[in-house]
């Protein structure tokens, strides 16, 4: 029988993090846009400004997945909020349950911190992944539209 478990990602899982990382963004066609490194990943989630935390999803002590997420804030609830950033299995692990386990690990964690909501983003082409989150009861926020600013946009508006 397999063993499936979950545990917290510390600044040892760098490596294995920038190999989830670099995997998801192959199955985003955005492979090229990773910009991140063995390095910052230690010194962004495990350094002193912290705030970024992760989840590592092993199976028979092999990691096999990861999730990656932080606190916001509601001000309409006034609580914290967990926002997932990152969710990914790799695939010849899929339909064994990882993607579940890690789900629920977050919103107990987001249950135990107090959190208002749990939340995150899908690409809209990602209908497999749509298809998943919907059927753990996760419903689609087709009111907010996500905005963002980086690379020159951000640096150009600072000014």
């Amino acid at each position: 029988m397999s063993n499936l478990e979950i545990r917290t990602a510390t600044s040892n899982d760098a490596e294995i993090i920038l190999y989830f990382i670099r995997e998801l963004a192959i199955y985003e066609k955005a492979e090229h846009e990773v910009l991140a490194t063995i390095e910052t990943i230690q010194s962004s989630m495990f350094g002193n400004r912290g705030g970024v935390h992760g989840l590592i999803c092993e199976l028979d002590g092999k990691p096999i997945g990861f999730s990656v997420y932080f606190y916001n804030y509601s001000t309409w609830l006034a609580k914290p909020g967990l926002y997932l950033e990152d969710l990914y299995v790799s695939p010849e692990y899929r339909g064994q349950g990882a993607g579940v386990a890690l789900l629920k690990c977050l919103a107990s964690i987001a249950i135990e911190e107090g959190c208002g909501r749990f939340e995150w983003s899908c690409l809209d082409w990602n209908t497999p992944s749509r298809k998943f989150y919907e059927s753990l009861g996760a419903e689609p926020q087709h009111e907010w539209l996500g905005y963002r600013m980086s690379g020159k946009t951000l640096t150009d508006f600072a000014k």
